[in-house]
């Protein structure tokens, strides 16, 4: 799941980007309106929390410019503003959802959370499994083969993501731009290095995570055929 954050507050945005990247997610940050719409309209988020009062271009603009665009991406609106016009004219504006500062980070990411399930109108919202691999997205725990397993955040993220694509083949440019943010090279070896390390937890006879040749990897619930 990879979301962008568009915040010119550093200390709040720097809050936002760590608990995020700590809760599994990719995360992009953009410190003003016009580098967010820039981001927005070039890369695929799963969501977009975006502040109203922005230098360059303001959140609402930067929203009705990528609703224009046609561009669908669920966004959640912060703001010190919480007067009831005020969250009428953001929702108004094409927002999905208004938090006002100060806020919980545990609201926050349960927003962000709603806002997937929304706009993927995914039937199992709190859980992904994949044959004996359970993966709970609400309490984080992982089981596999009825055994729970302890994985780190970006671990956790990659499996989500191949959950999400059973037994479609995901390369590893894919699970870059979803598991990683932008600021990554391309060439690096980071993707081997966490599969290598969610495989030795969850699959070490390279049976339910299968490399393909030339593309990348895929998940297959019962090993292979």
């Amino acid at each position: 799941m990879r979301v962008l954050v568009v915040e010119d507050d550093a200390k709040i945005a720097s809050f936002v980007v760590r608990g995020l990247k700590q809760a599994g997610y990719a995360v992009d940050h953009a410190p003003d309106g016009e580098t967010g719409l820039a981001l927005a309209e070039s890369t695929d988020y799963d969501a977009a929390i975006v502040d109203v009062m922005l230098p360059q271009l303001d959140g609402i603009s930067l929203v009705k410019r990528l609703r224009a665009a046609r561009r669908p991406i669920p966004v959640l609106f912060l703001s010190a503003k919480s007067s009831v016009d005020d969250r009428i004219r953001g929702l108004q504006a094409g927002g999905d959802d208004y938090l006002t500062k100060p806020f919980a980070f545990s609201e926050l990411v349960a927003r962000v959370q709603a806002l997937i399930r929304r706009a993927t109108s995914s039937p199992e919202t709190t859980r992904l499994v994949g044959g004996d691999v359970t993966l709970d997205l609400v309490s984080r725990a992982v089981t596999c083969a009825g055994q729970s397993v302890d994985l780190q955040p970006r671990e956790f993220a990659l499996l989500g993501f191949l959950l999400r694509h059973l037994n479609r083949p995901v390369s590893k440019t894919m699970i870059l731009e979803h598991v990683w943010d932008y600021s990554f090279d391309p060439q690096t070896n980071v993707v081997d290095v966490v599969m290598s390390r969610l495989r030795a937890k969850i699959d070490p006879g390279h049976q339910r995570i299968e490399t393909v040749r030339g593309v990348g990897y895929v998940f297959r619930p019962h090993g292979h055929a």
